[in-house]
Order: C-alpha cells, then sequence, then structure tokens
C-alpha cells in the first residue's frame, strides 16, 4: 500500500508541489496578518489530510481502471479471491488499508468519543467514491464500501490507541515545544528522502 503511494505520489507530484505553495503561502499570510499563534504541529496534521485526500482523488480515479459489472451482493467479491492471491492483497486488504489514513485524520478532527461517527463519515465518502466511478464508467462494487469503512474503523481504534497511549508519556514529550520540534525533524527527514530518492520522476 506504502509503495501505491509513493508511486502515485511520483506521478502527480507537481500537482502535490503546487497544492503545497497555494497552501502553504495563503496558511502563513493569514497568520502573519491576523496575528495567530503557529502551532506547528496542528498545521501539519492538516497538511498531511489535505496530501492525503489529493492521492486519494488520484488513486480512486485515475489508478486501475476497471470496467466490469456492478456488484451490489456484499462480500461477493471478497470472497472470489484466494488469500494468499495477489489480487486479494490488492483488491481486499488494499481497499482496508486506503481508508485506514482517513479513520485516524476524520476522528482526530471531529474527536468522537464512540466508533459511530467515524464508521458513518467512512461508509458515506466511500459510497461517494463508488457512485462518482459509476458515473465515469467504471464499476461499482458494495464491497469496496465494506472494506473502506472496515478501514476506518481501524483507523478510528488506531487513534483511540494511541490517545490513550499518550496519557501516559512524560510530561514534557506532551508539550508543543516538543511536538512543533518533531515534527519539524519530520519535515525534514521528508525533504531528505525526496531528494535522496528523487520523488519528482515517475516510477518505472
Amino acid at each position: 500500500m506504502l509503495k501505491m503511494f509513493l508511486k502515485v505520489a511520483h506521478e502527480v507530484w507537481p500537482m502535490i508541489f503546487i497544492f503545497t505553495v497555494i497552501i502553504v503561502t495563503i496558511r502563513i499570510t493569514y497568520l502573519i496578518l491576523n496575528r495567530q499563534k503557529l502551532v506547528l504541529y496542528k498545521e501539519l496534521t492538516t497538511f498531511c489530510f489535505i496530501i492525503y485526500i489529493l492521492l486519494l482523488y488520484y488513486i480512486v480515479t485515475f489508478q486501475d481502471n476497471n470496467y466490469g459489472v456492478n456488484n451490489f451482493i456484499p462480500f461477493k467479491e471478497i470472497f472470489r479471491y484466494k488469500i494468499n492471491s495477489s489480487l486479494f492483497f490488492k483488491n481486499v486488504v488494499g481497499n482496508i488499508f486506503l481508508f485506514i489514513p482517513f479513520g485516524i485524520f476524520v476522528t482526530n478532527y471531529v474527536k468522537n468519543k464512540t466508533i459511530l461517527p467515524t464508521l458513518f463519515i467512512s461508509c458515506l465518502i466511500s459510497c461517494s467514491i463508488e457512485f462518482a466511478q459509476s458515473a465515469i464508467g467504471r464499476t461499482l462494487d458494495i464491497d469496496d464500501v465494506i472494506l473502506n469503512t472496515i478501514g476506518g474503523i481501524i483507523g478510528y481504534l488506531i487513534y483511540k490507541f494511541v490517545a490513550k497511549s499518550a496519557v501516559h508519556l512524560p510530561k514534557f514529550m506532551k508539550q508543543q515545544i516538543f511536538l512543533d520540534i518533531l515534527s519539524l525533524i519530520l519535515i525534514l527527514v521528508i525533504i531528505y528522502l525526496a531528494f535522496k530518492y528523487e520523488f519528482w520522476r515517475i516510477i518505472l
């Protein structure tokens, strides 16, 4: 799944670059003009969510086009693949992993105490994706909705587990300065990897 995201990032790096410049420029200008405090780790979280949505949009609309028959029978396509086959990992496991980040981001922004909001939003967005795919000539598959929703639920559970574990962290690790420094290090690591492995080139 990570390889697929990296491949897509290679293919759409101009879009990511332009959006990054637009978002960062407008946001920094807003903070300066309105004298708002910069909370780096929160800004980075929002930025990552936007980039994730852009990559998700590209994956579900331009990658792996399927022009077969619509499937409205739950689990029909899921049980069609052998568990150890490449198609199972691509179409079943892949659809689950695709929405795990979505579940994490949604739970972070909504701050829901129960799983229902994340479940509902994940299901709604997945249904919207399937509807859009059918409108552009691709197939609508109820199994994709089920798998995406499961991914959203897993994302919710991961977020709650991390949030619960964070309570036991040392006090200094919860302070904004520590989180900002950690975020800055993450940005520098990403930039370093981008130049080292030339993320702007398409994977052959």
